[in-house]
């Protein structure tokens, strides 16, 4: 998966250096919108036992906002932009082993993201972008009985690379597509009364497959 995103990001960046710089309007502004799709938390590849069943993933459905300023430089955009997400997914193992994903029973929580893209105009109404920046996220702990406990969780911290593809389908409104990749690589546990660990380092994957609309001001 990891060759296959940097592939993809470079194909991106190479493209983007290639294009006339005129050779398209490119949108530019302020833009918000909703996104949603496919989440998966996983070990990262230091984690991974290589034993059959031995890996546990959580898979559910991603939903957020997020909101950007884009700016358009010939055929070339530049932007920053910032997300809010949560997720429906879930550890459905019952094994208690607190090494078993690396974190016992857990649930993902909100997650949070700044960073930049850049892009070029494929055409009138489409754009092609690579992303990457600062990802924040929680995992809630799951009790025995099924709930999920929002007040103990693990924070993690990490980064995020990612590409997509936006069309316009108004004259102000858009569509997009893309995936990202997450990599977290500290965290810390927050007990219910307040108390926090120390910071431990940690390596856990997270791939996201999102589709989204919004509008631009």
């Amino acid at each position: 998966m990891r060759s296959v995103m940097t592939s993809l990001l470079f194909a991106v960046s190479a493209a983007a250096f290639a294009a006339p710089a005129m050779a398209q309007d490119a949108p530019s502004g302020l833009r918000v919108g909703v996104i949603g799709g496919l989440d998966i938390v996983r070990p990262g590849s230091t984690e991974d036992s290589d034993v059959a069943g031995d890996d546990q993933s959580t898979e559910g459905f991603l939903y957020g906002v997020d909101a950007g300023y884009d700016l358009a430089l010939g055929g070339v955009v530049v932007g920053i932009e910032g997300e809010w997400s949560d997720s429906t997914g879930k550890t459905k193992t019952d094994r208690s082993d607190p090494n078993f994903f690396g974190y016992g029973k857990v649930a993902p929580g909100r997650d949070l993201y700044v960073g930049a893209r850049v892009g070029f105009a494929a055409g009138p109404d489409t754009l092609i972008y690579a992303k990457g920046g600062y990802t924040n996220a929680r995992l809630n702990v799951v009790a025995s009985n099924g709930d999920i406990d929002r007040k103990e969780r693990f924070q993690l911290d990490g980064w995020r690379i990612g590409a997509g593809v936006e069309h316009a389908i108004g004259s102000r409104s858009y569509a997009k597509i893309e995936y990202r990749y997450s990599n977290y690589t500290e965290a810390d546990f927050r007990f219910r009364d307040g108390d926090t660990t120390d910071r431990f380092e940690v390596d856990t994957d997270r791939h996201q497959i999102v589709a989204g609309v919004g509008f631009r001001f």
